[in-house]
C-alpha cells in the first residue's frame, strides 16, 4: 500500500514519493547494474546520490538482513530435520547447515544488496502525499 516504508522497499520506489524508481534495472539478478542507482526520481525530484560514504551505513543493515537468512536457514534444516525429510540432519552433520546457508546467501546476494540500500535510504527520507509536495513547489 502506498505511503507505507514497505511499499518503498518491496517495489523499488522513491521513499519520498513511491512513483520514481530507485535503481536503474529493476531485475537485481541482471548483475552488470545490480549497484546502479538513479541519481535522483524521475517525478519528485528527490536525490538519491547523497554525499560520499552515505550507503556505508547499509552495511549495518545487510548485515542484520544476513543474520535473520541464517537464522531462516537453521530453522528450516531444523524442521526438515524433525520432520524427516532430510537423510542426514543437522546434528549428525553440521556441513549441511554451512553449505545451506552459503548457496541461499549467494542465491540471494543481489536481492539482500538492494534490499539493505533501500531501507538505509527509508530510514531517512520521510513519504510525502502528492498534496504535500505540491504546497512545496
Amino acid at each position: 500500500m502506498k505511503g507505507t516504508k514497505l511499499y518503498s522497499i518491496f517495489k523499488g520506489k522513491c521513499p519520498r514519493c513511491h512513483e520514481g524508481d530507485f535503481f536503474v534495472e529493476k531485475n537485481p539478478y541482471k548483475l552488470s547494474k545490480m549497484t546502479h542507482i538513479n541519481k535522483s526520481c524521475d517525478v519528485c525530484g528527490e536525490g538519491f546520490e547523497r554525499e560520499p560514504g552515505f550507503y556505508f551505513g547499509a552495511a549495518y543493515v545487510s548485515y542484520g538482513l544476513t543474520v535473520a537468512l541464517w537464522v531462516a536457514v537453521l530453522v528450516a534444516l531444523l524442521t526438515f530435520d524433525a520432520l524427516g525429510w532430510i537423510e542426514y540432519g543437522f546434528y549428525e552433520n553440521p556441513v549441511t547447515l554451512l553449505v545451506t546457508g552459503i548457496i541461499t546467501l549467494l542465491a540471494l546476494l543481489p536481492v539482500l544488496y538492494r534490499g539493505s540500500r533501500i531501507i538505509w535510504l527509508n530510514i531517512f527520507v520521510k513519504y510525502k502525499r502528492p498534496e504535500e509536495r505540491a504546497k512545496q513547489a
